[in-house]
């Protein structure tokens, strides 16, 4: 019983920062899906894609070398954001705008496509197999006091700060932003913006765009916080961030926010007093329930028909 609060401030540390990753991609989903109302399936592969170009990135600058750390962190994130914001484009001018007013049912099969062609893509030509990630932040703060003693690994610590910064500036560029207040009519009503104006093509494929380099940036975290990677990652994380959206509410930012953190801890939690086996079980059946009792989600909003 004494070692009871230290494990349940450890593994609610572990699950804010598995959280935060899941967030940031399902922000991605939840933007994709306010203003064009499609679910974009191939998100999680730019998510493992980022996580590459990271490790390329490192590969190519050298570890252990005269770059310090954070200068060596800094570019794996900007030269992934770069890279998979292109992806994030042509996945839209592509698999999506095409088929912007087909049947939801085509649109969906063309994402599933493009999901299962990035991940082939990247196998093709970085091989199927498990990846070994450097260590390049090794370490952990670690918190003591008497009995009571906290690890607060360094690159975890990395994780929860990063993210945390990234989604005010998001709140804040949404919020007060030209391309954020013409995002936000978009995604009210597509075709009044477009009588005042607006130009919904370059709204839409910025869309994409921030949501893969936010997908990228979570790559890179992972990948340095995992030290292990393969063309799969995308598939799994990109199901439980389309749960943690819709478990939030699709279509809302903080929805997103909210369901990733609480996917991250419930799979944390669960694993931890339950067992491993047992974390995904949790985690949908948590979503099950939501779905059941507010078929909105958390912080969604019902839809209501235009007439």
């Amino acid at each position: 019983m004494d070692n009871f609060l230290p494990q349940f401030l450890q593994q609610l540390f572990n699950g804010l920062s598995l959280g935060a990753i899941y967030a940031m991609i399902a922000i991605g989903y939840t933007m994709v899906y306010g203003i064009i109302g499609m679910i974009n399936f191939a998100h999680g592969e730019i998510y493992m894609i980022g996580a590459y170009v990271g490790l390329i990135t490192l590969t190519a600058l050298g570890v252990g070398g005269d770059i310090p750390v954070p200068l060596l962190i800094m570019s794996m994130i900007v030269i992934a954001a770069f890279v998979t914001g292109c992806y994030g484009y042509t996945v839209e001018k592509v698999a999506y705008r095409p088929l912007r007013n087909s049947p939801r049912l085509v649109s969906l099969i063309s994402a599933i496509g493009m999901s299962i062609f990035l991940q082939n893509w990247v196998a093709l030509g970085q091989g199927a197999k498990d990846v070994a990630v450097p260590n390049i932040l090794p370490g952990a703060y670690h918190i003591e006091w008497g009995d009571f003693s906290l690890t607060l690994s360094y690159a975890k610590l990395l994780i929860i700060v990063v993210v945390f910064a990234l989604m005010v500036a998001l709140t804040l560029y949404i919020k007060n932003s030209k391309m954020g207040r013409a995002s936000r009519a978009c995604s009210q009503d597509m075709q009044m913006a477009n009588l005042l104006g607006i130009d919904t093509n370059k709204v839409i494929s910025f869309t994409f765009v921030l949501g893969a380099v936010l997908a990228a940036v979570g790559g890179v975290l992972i990948a340095i916080a995992i030290g292990k990677l393969n063309p799969f990652i995308g598939f799994i994380a990109g199901i439980k961030a389309f749960t943690a959206a819709v478990l939030g509410g699709i279509g809302s930012i903080p929805g997103a926010i909210l369901g990733g953190v609480l996917l991250g801890i419930a799979e944390t939690f669960a694993a931890a007093y339950i067992s491993s086996e047992y974390k995904d079980i949790v985690a949908f059946g948590l979503l099950v329930l939501i779905l059941l009792f507010r078929p909105s989600g958390l912080l969604g909003k019902p839809e209501v028909e235009k007439v």
